[in-house]
């Protein structure tokens, strides 16, 4: 059984930083793809980076420049770095990984920048 467990959520002001960690286990094959996503209260649910096996990344335009996705393959690990934070980023972020062509994610941490 695959699970994805996210840490590093919380509290912050404008312009601080969360550095958020995603944890794969349960699987013997390689992950092909890890990417963060959020939804923010009455929006739809938003890539906001990804990364592949292969080291490309992508980002939405609005966190360009400002977050950086990274991924630790030996630990199955995939890290969401967030700087110069803003209120709209304010969300609930999901981890997601395919796995053997298999789509699983994670149960989301909460992300809160306050003005």
């Amino acid at each position: 059984q695959v699970q994805l467990v996210e840490s590093g959520g919380g509290l912050v002001q404008a312009g601080g930083s969360l550095r958020l960690s995603c944890a794969a286990s349960g699987s013997s094959f390689s992950i092909n793809y890890m990417g963060w996503y959020r939804q923010a209260p009455g929006k739809q649910r938003e890539l906001v980076a990804s990364i592949t096996v292969g080291g490309p990344t992508n980002y939405a335009d609005s966190v360009k420049g400002r977050f950086t996705i990274s991924r630790d393959n030996a630990k199955n690990t995939a890290y969401l770095q967030m700087n110069s934070l803003k209120p709209e980023d304010t969300a609930v972020y999901y981890c997601n990984a395919v796995i053997a062509l298999s789509s699983y994610w994670g149960q989301g941490t909460q992300v809160t920048v306050s003005s």
